[in-house]
């Protein structure tokens, strides 16, 4: 369905092609700077073919921390643009849908009961409704699930208003639970309000989002900005932090550069119902798993279906309010991400999709790179490994120093090349913790001293923790690419530490990569060995660092002396607090907890909803 513009629409469609262009050559001209000097530094030695391996594998890294850094530069650059929004009270009928799948239910519903009474206690609550969408496949979930969900109507007098769904088999996973619900109770709403089990948002910007919806009726889709909440463990803490320090700044990024294909990140959004149920419709992809089947990463070619469809797909990096969790630790981390990276690898076969919109298609060839980005940076460390082995005389890589003896020349390229590649990595960073000391934004998180302290702390465990990851993602990438299917197993949210043999199990094969590369360059190349230490060393001591990384006392420690503070704790957030509370309530015993105070009356006992509702 396509929807005109007017005059409007093509001065903003000219701003975000001139910025657009104006980010596509930068990124371009750094990584062709970044590939020169480094390919006249590789050959000062003489021209071998492990010198054309390493060039191109330094292009396609500065091509990502290139456009990483654009990105962030543009969120420095333009703040939240001002959108329209609609008077009152919503008008349409918005369904609020919690996907679950073999979830701790009694968090769920916590954080469910915590946005129904903020909902009910602004007087909007007879436009909205609420569904648990059940995947669960273990009996006892499923148990616990209907157990709370009678619970939950009962305590909030939520007959009509709140429904349970549980479906066997669950067909399409997370995309086919939601497409099942629109087949079956769509046609009753005007707009859904996507979460995931772990979601949680004000009802402020809950009903904010449905009034900018209604003041736009080319918008598709309205994603917010979550922020991680309820982290104790160190590693939690960390990217906690992070999330809420960072994320805006390079959210209003990609918001600069979005126009009408903004991105999708299956939750925490608002979607038009006609709009969704027109265009999204998901096929099975031809073959068997990880590139056949399900798709599983549903949430970027969404986006791109709806924009394919005419639709605007929007992120409003000025919604505060949104919140989520995320895993208490790098073992649980790396689980998530292998699920993701098979979801995004499988996308190279939905690239060549008819009637995709190049942004679109860019969208989905970003989280591609993403985890492309890994296995290149390792296969770039073993080749300038390997380099020294393969270089004709003469050799500037001397065994009486760690210092390359290159010619003059040379020298100065490489010097700049290593500080390039530190301002790429850093300098966003740095720009936005002096904007906050600067203006007093660093206020919410402790004040200017703690909030530098928290930012140079995330640094250095940041910068510790990436050979970790970069060694978990390649090992992800290459089962995918060697045909392993993992599936989408359920996700563990519980924020708990490790013990240390678990972490030994999960890394100690780092161990062994990290010795054997320092034993490696010990013997052939000494004067590496200095260089290689900021990556062979925390894969050497990965099974400990995972181990301390996860632990809650150091996690808690980091908090009592104002470390890693975010917002929502500086200044305790009301609905955070109201679902904390909640959650003492549906942890109780089935069969002693007593019933909450009611929102009202409701007379008799609630019955399993069937997935539709009324109009």
């Amino acid at each position: 369905m396509a929807h005109g513009r007017g005059k409007s629409g093509l001065v903003e469609a000219l701003a975000v092609g001139v910025r657009r262009s104006g980010a596509i050559i930068l990124t371009l001209g750094l990584t062709a700077g970044a590939a020169a000097m480094f390919g006249s530094i590789a050959v000062a030695d003489g021209f071998d073919w492990v010198d054309v391996v390493r060039v191109t594998l330094v292009a396609f890294c500065a091509l990502w921390l290139s456009w990483g850094a654009c990105t962030a530069v543009l969120g420095l650059i333009f703040g939240a643009e001002k959108v329209p929004v609609a008077d009152g009270a919503p008008c349409g009928r918005t369904a609020i849908v919690i996907p679950v799948y073999n979830e701790a239910a009694d968090a769920v519903f916590a954080r469910l009961d915590a946005m129904y009474r903020a909902i009910d206690d602004i007087g909007v609550l007879d436009t909205f409704d609420f569904h648990v969408l059940s995947d669960s496949t273990r009996a006892e979930s499923v148990a616990d699930e209907k157990a709370l969900y009678r619970r939950a109507v009962m305590a909030l007098s939520a007959g009509g208003r709140l429904f349970y769904r549980h479906r066997s088999p669950n067909v399409g996973r997370k995309a086919g639970n939601i497409a099942e619900f629109i087949r079956a109770s769509g046609g009753a709403y005007d707009y859904m309000l996507v979460l995931d089990a772990d979601s949680l948002m004000h009802a402020g910007t809950i009903v904010e989002m449905v009034r900018r919806m209604e003041a736009a009726p080319d918008l598709g889709l309205l994603q917010t900005v979550p922020q991680i909440i309820g982290r104790r463990t160190l590693f939690g803490r960390m990217i906690q932090f992070s999330a809420s320090f960072y994320s805006p700044l390079f959210s209003r990024g990609v918001a600069a550069l979005q126009g009408r294909q903004g991105p999708f990140w299956g939750h925490n959004a608002l979607i038009r119902v006609r709009a969704f149920a027109e265009t999204c419709g998901l096929p099975a992809l031809e073959g068997t798993p990880p590139f056949g089947g399900d798709i599983l990463s549903h949430d970027t070619v969404e986006a791109a279906m709806l924009a394919r469809g005419g639709w605007r797909v929007r992120l409003d990096p000025d919604l505060g309010g949104s919140f989520e969790e995320a895993p208490a630790n790098l073992i649980e981390y790396a689980k998530r991400d292998r699920r993701w990276c098979q979801g995004n690898l499988q996308h190279s076969r939905i690239l060549k999709a008819p009637g995709l919109p190049l942004w679109s298609r860019l969208n989905i060839l970003q989280g591609i790179f993403g985890y492309l980005a890994s296995p290149v940076w390792l296969m770039f460390l073993i080749a300038s490994v390997a380099a020294p082995l393969f270089a004709p005389p003469p050799v500037y890589f001397m065994s009486d120093s760690m210092f390359p003896r290159f010619p003059h020349p040379e020298t100065e390229k490489g010097l700049a090349l290593i500080f390039g590649v530190v301002a790429l990595l850093i300098l966003p960073k740095a720009l936005l913790l002096l904007r906050a000391v600067l203006t007093g934004e660093a206020g919410p998180y402790g004040g200017r001293v703690q909030a530098a302290w928290s930012a140079l702390l995330e640094l250095l465990l940041a910068s510790l923790l990436a050979p970790i990851h970069m060694m978990f993602q390649s090992r992800s990438v290459w089962q995918v690419m060697t045909g392993a299917d993992f599936g989408w197993p359920s996700s563990e949210r519980e924020d708990g530490s490790l013990d240390f043999l678990t972490s030994l199990k999960a890394s100690w094969w780092m161990s062994l990569v990290g010795m054997a590369t320092l034993g490696f360059a010990y013997y052939f190349v000494p004067s590496l060995v200095a260089w290689l230490s900021p990556v062979v060393l925390p894969l050497i001591l990965a099974p400990v660092i995972v181990w301390w990384t996860a632990s809650i006392g150091s996690g808690e420690k980091a908090r009592h002396r104002g470390i890693f503070l975010t917002p929502q704790e500086w200044c305790e957030d009301a609905t955070i607090a109201a679902a904390r509370r909640a959650l003492d309530f549906y942890s109780r015993p089935r069969e002693t907890g007593q019933e909450r105070p009611t929102v009202g009356n409701l007379a008799g006992e609630p019955g399993l909803a069937t997935g539709s509702a009324q109009g």
